[in-house]
């Protein structure tokens, strides 16, 4: 199936178990892949018969930082239906979302989770 997507999308949110986290916030990356038939917009060379990805991202930084979310699950979710609920074009979508700056004593480059959702 065709795709867009969206790798490493920066984001400044408060999400987080920690009451630190949720008052001083943090930077959070989101990968996107929204899958759709791109076959109509490549005949046309339409933007109206596509999904515009500038859309996909200033929905998915809208919703991913309106709410304080304890779990980055509880956020991804919440962008992932979003996404799907505002543009139908979309039959499925992909988002993993990093957080580089997690509060764990080890050495890593992020943490991360990674959720796929369909419509219906």
């Amino acid at each position: 199936m065709d795709s867009i997507k969206v790798k490493n999308l920066k984001v400044f949110a408060f999400h987080g178990v920690n009451d630190f986290e949720k008052a001083d916030g943090q930077v959070f990356l989101i990968d996107i892949e929204a899958f759709l038939d791109l076959s109509v917009p490549c005949k046309s060379d339409d933007v109206n018969d596509t999904v515009s990805y500038a859309k996909i991202i200033k929905t998915a930084k809208s919703v991913f930082c309106e709410q304080t979310n304890d779990l980055i699950e509880r956020a991804a979710e919440r962008t992932a239906d979003a996404l799907l609920s505002s543009f139908p074009k979309i039959e499925k979508v992909a988002l993993e979302v990093k957080k580089p700056d997690a509060p764990v004593k080890a050495d890593f480059e992020y943490v991360s989770v990674r959720i796929e959702r369909a419509r219906g």
